[in-house]
């Protein structure tokens, strides 16, 4: 974490006008270490310190913001230095950053680059982003399988200087065919006069530029590769998704679960604008489902209302009911978590629903059962009534089962629709379980009036 006394001295270079010692400081600076500070200063202060930073520490920087400081900075420089900057990204990187922009803007920038750049970068931005190759670089080696390692060798030396990430070298024929893969190993350890072609392992795990993220980045993990190829209908090498790549998938799937557990939808708002953005942008990524539980409010209301005459003949049952929601809330909010994201990491299937299910039930029974009965020792020492002591805790227990049962059950049931559990899962327990609560509350206590009055 970057200290304040970083922050306070490159403001006090500027006081100074020591501009020397706040280019040499900037350049010297981690890139994430410098986005840091952009966090802590104001818009002026950082596109001053931009203008201080080379064109290859300020591309590294770009890839630490956030879409909007990006075009903050970029937009407040000329045309060409901010072209050049770009230039320096990685393009699945520089791909992401136009994919915020428009179409005006994207052109500009890409009839300023390099003719090969720019069809490259074209091509990236032609597949859906949450694709393979919506998130897949075009920087890679790759070596012919009539080169010797000699040969090889001598070229992976000319790529020394490049942006090249070295993570496996990929082995195409003269129209990109995919043929295989050449690890270091088995390179440093042929004959120099050896073929690549007779080396190469033919067995290689590779991915479709159309294949989603998920799936790609989940691949990554599950099998340990440090990169992947893609590749098009015609098994024809169109780049690689890295292990950095599939980090920050695995990120943004996790801020988007958390963000959709809570009803915060980011297919209708970029997750950067939600929290950081225009004002308007949040209200619309939260209001919509805020909306449908308040009017899931409505029905506890009226089921409240249905009982209208119990709650007059002994007002004292009201105190409870908060307590009875809010852990039955809490409860089946914790079983929607669970399922939600066992679905997502494929530890839980639709074919074991009903385990989950009648297993879930059987813990929530247990704690409600364990929560029950200390909600009635406290209730009757409280009002010293152990009926009303009873009601409460059965009522307690019973809540807490049902949430359960909703809260494992709603997931499955909502991805056999087509809905997407986590967006729709939180929202619809949070109705379910009050409405349910209520009801079974009330029910109780109308079954034991008579023991209460």
């Amino acid at each position: 974490m970057v200290e304040a006394q970083t922050i306070e001295r490159l403001k006090r270079h500027v006081e100074l006008s020591n501009e020397e010692a706040l280019q040499n400081e900037l350049n010297s600076m981690h890139s994430a270490d410098i986005a840091e500070v952009f966090d802590n200063i104001t818009p002026e202060e950082r596109l001053k310190y931009f203008e201080y930073l080379n064109l290859e520490k300020a591309a590294d920087l770009l890839e630490e913001l956030t879409p909007q400081m990006q075009v903050e900075l970029l937009g407040a420089i000329d045309e060409e230095k901010s072209s050049k900057i770009i230039s320096q990204m990685p393009h699945d990187s520089l791909a992401d950053f136009l994919g915020d922009l428009s179409d005006e803007e994207v052109n500009t920038y890409l009839n300023r680059l390099p003719r090969r750049l720019s069809s490259q970068i074209r091509e990236l931005l032609s597949y859906p982003e949450d694709t393979a190759g919506g998130i897949m670089t075009t920087e890679y080696l790759y070596v012919y399988e009539n080169m010797t390692v000699e040969e090889t060798f001598t070229y992976i030396r000319s790529k020394a200087e490049t942006n090249i990430d070295f993570y496996y070298m990929y082995v195409v024929d003269k129209e990109d065919h995919l043929l295989g893969v050449l690890s270091l190993r088995s390179l440093l350890s042929s004959p120099l006069n050896a073929k690549v072609g007779s080396i190469m392992t033919t067995d290689v795990f590779k991915v479709t530029a159309t294949d989603e993220q998920e799936y790609v980045a989940d691949s990554l993990i599950k099998y340990g590769y440090l990169a992947l190829p893609v590749v098009d209908e015609f098994n024809r090498l169109k780049g690689i998704v890295t292990w950095d790549d599939a980090h920050y998938v695995n990120e943004e799937e996790t801020t988007e679960e958390i963000y959709a557990s809570s009803g915060i939808s980011t297919g209708l708002v970029d997750e950067d604008e939600i929290l950081t953005g225009k004002i308007r942008l949040a209200i619309r990524a939260r209001a919509p489902w805020l909306f449908i539980t308040l009017l899931g409010a409505f029905g506890a209301v009226n089921v409240a209302n249905h009982f209208e005459g119990i709650l007059h003949q002994l007002p004292v049952i009201a105190i409870f009911i908060p307590l009875l929601i809010g852990l039955g809330g809490n409860i089946g909010t914790q079983s929607v978590t669970l399922m939600v994201r066992g679905l997502s990491t494929g530890q839980v299937s639709m074919n074991s629903a009903l385990h989950h299910i009648f297993r879930e039930f059987k813990v929530g029974l247990i704690i409600g059962l364990i929560f029950g009965i200390l909600v009635m020792l406290v209730t009757w020492n409280w009002k010293n009534n152990v009926v009303l002591g009873g009601v409460v805790g059965i009522a307690m227990a019973a809540n807490m089962a049902i949430a359960t049962i909703l809260g494992t059950a709603s997931p499955f049931i909502l991805k056999r629709i087509g809905v997407d559990p986590a967006i729709a899962s939180g929202p619809f327990i949070a109705t379910a379980i009050d409405i349910v609560g209520l009801a079974v509350y009330f029910i109780l206590v109308t079954m034991s009036l008579r023991f209460l009055i």
